[in-house]
């Protein structure tokens, strides 16, 4: 059966492509989460990412208004 090289270098091949596909897809079964873990860390990186667009908007705002408007705002806090 196995009197053929050729046979015998496919063969060793197609078992070290299976192993290696195996052990990824083992690898990543183990490292992922559970679907409400996952929907979590996705809720918690929305909430940063509308934070992190409000604070953009102000800093924005801030740096494209005029000298005399900020300044004013500014008293106003005190």
């Amino acid at each position: 059966m196995m009197d053929d090289p050729f046979l015998m270098v496919v063969a060793i091949v197609a078992i070290a492509v299976g192993a290696g596909v195996v052990n990824n897809w083992l690898k990543l079964k183990s490292t992922q989460g559970t679907d409400a873990d996952l929907l979590k860390g996705l809720d918690a990186l929305r909430s940063d990412v509308a934070r992190l667009s409000d604070r953009v908007a102000t800093l924005e705002k801030i740096t494209t208004d005029s000298d005399q408007r900020l300044s004013r705002e500014i008293d106003q806090l005190r």
